[in-house]
């Protein structure tokens, strides 16, 4: 099996470096099966190939990867005119900037609020839906945290279904995945590659984003009880866009759950529009987080995926997994230290900040991880399997954030409301 993280990151198939990555096989396999079922799917349906290699060419320069948007601009051009691909390098220098940032909607966290950029892409060049895709694109990938059910609307309006929505937010989350990890791979195989980080270029005045049910309905929850902050407990999610109702799950969207108790859960019911993406996603997210032989402690890949959900600012996200971390560990008081005080807190041993510093560095766009926390987390006493593991646990939350952050709201269950 052709795997284009290997490609992107050209790291030697056969090196030590490749055999330590195949510890986690399903994720190895998965991570290409991903690929296939969003960029090269056996039925691309009316999400057009041309527009999801548009998709990941702007979103590949959004991360200012010059290989990535290479490989998926010639995808590109492959099925579409070269003004296209004129017309998407444009947009990508349009769209430059420095994430994360957004503004919160959780009350407790506005003094941690960083307005920044949103972008409206021209039309004329790249027709309706291919712009109002790199809209909501630019959003996910720099400043996910700004997402509400009007961004969504946006894509209704622009004609997209919800299907179809479903498939373009998994693209572009899993390319936030993908590229972190050949970024990983290429600094852990002595390659540094770090960029600058980049001034924004476009306005930041808040863009009029308008609900419609042109494409698909909308849902808004005006009175949804919110967190106010990160918190270490449950909490629940609601859809902005509908999911499969359970009665009307295709034997597909059964098998792509994996588990049937997630059939009770609208997140996976909204994803299970696009099985064959969901499936591949889940079985490399088990791999990453579940599959104990070598590499890192369960606690510390938790703790990634809590800081990488802490920085990018997906409240869901960091309670599930600060949560996890302090089953694994028993550390309770640096998990709170960590979702109260932020990133920068010091937890209390050197192992666990530097695997906070690394998953920092990864979850930045463009990516700022590099050889000082390579070296950071060996000489705290980790091997290349723990350092892969550190990567792939970060940026699989860049994945999962987006996905949470992007197509719902979190909820404070009634059994925990004051």
């Amino acid at each position: 099996m052709t795997d284009i993280i290997t490609v992107l990151s050209a790291i030697d198939p056969d090196g030590a470096l490749a055999r330590t990555r195949i510890q986690r096989s399903a994720a190895v396999a998965n991570s290409q099966l991903s690929f296939e079922a969003l960029l090269e799917p056996l039925n691309p349906g009316t999400f057009s190939f041309g527009e999801r290699y548009a998709v990941a060419t702007y979103v590949a320069g959004l991360h200012q990867d010059q290989a990535a948007f290479d490989f998926y601009g010639e995808l590109l051009l492959d099925d579409a005119p070269a003004s296209l691909r004129d017309a998407v390098a444009a947009a990508v220098q349009q769209g430059l900037a420095s994430g994360p940032y957004g503004t919160y909607r959780e009350v407790g966290l506005a003094a941690e609020s960083q307005p920044g950029p949103s972008v409206r892409h021209d039309a004329a060049a790249l027709g309706e839906r291919l712009a109002a895709a790199f809209d909501v694109a630019h959003l996910m990938v720099l400043h996910p945290r700004d997402s509400r059910p009007e961004v969504l609307g946006h894509l209704s309006g622009a004609g997209w279904s919800a299907d179809e929505l479903v498939s373009l937010a998994q693209l572009v989350a899993f390319l936030a995945y993908q590229l972190r990890v050949v970024h990983g791979l290429r600094v852990v195989d002595g390659r540094e590659a770090t960029v600058e980080p980049t001034p924004s270029s476009g306005s930041v005045e808040q863009v009029d984003w308008q609900l419609s049910d042109r494409g698909f309905p909308v849902t808004t929850y005006p009175d949804i009880v919110a967190p106010e902050r990160f918190v270490s407990h449950s909490l629940g999610w609601k859809p902005w866009a509908p999911p499969v109702p359970k009665g009307d799950l295709r034997p597909d969207q059964w098998e792509a759950l994996v588990e049937k108790r997630r059939a009770d859960m609208p997140y996976f019911r909204l994803l299970a529009r696009d099985p064959q993406a969901l499936k591949a996603r889940t079985l490399t997210d088990n791999d990453i987080f579940y599959n104990i032989e070598g590499g890192l402690g369960r606690a510390e890949r938790e703790l990634s995926a809590a800081a990488t959900s802490r920085l990018n600012g997906c409240t869901f996200c960091a309670s599930v997994h600060a949560g996890f971390a302090i089953e694994q560990s028993g550390r309770v008081d640096d998990v709170e230290r960590l979702l109260a005080e932020g990133v920068g807190a010091d937890l209390g041993s050197e192992s666990w900040n530097a695997v906070v510093d690394a998953a920092v560095a990864l979850t930045h766009t463009p990516v700022r991880f590099g050889s000082a926390q390579v070296d950071r987390l060996r000489a705290a006493g980790l091997d290349d399997a723990a350092v892969l593991d550190v990567i792939n646990s970060a940026a699989f939350f860049n994945w999962a954030n987006r996905l949470m952050l992007g197509l719902g709201e979190p909820e404070v269950p009634a059994r925990l409301r004051a």
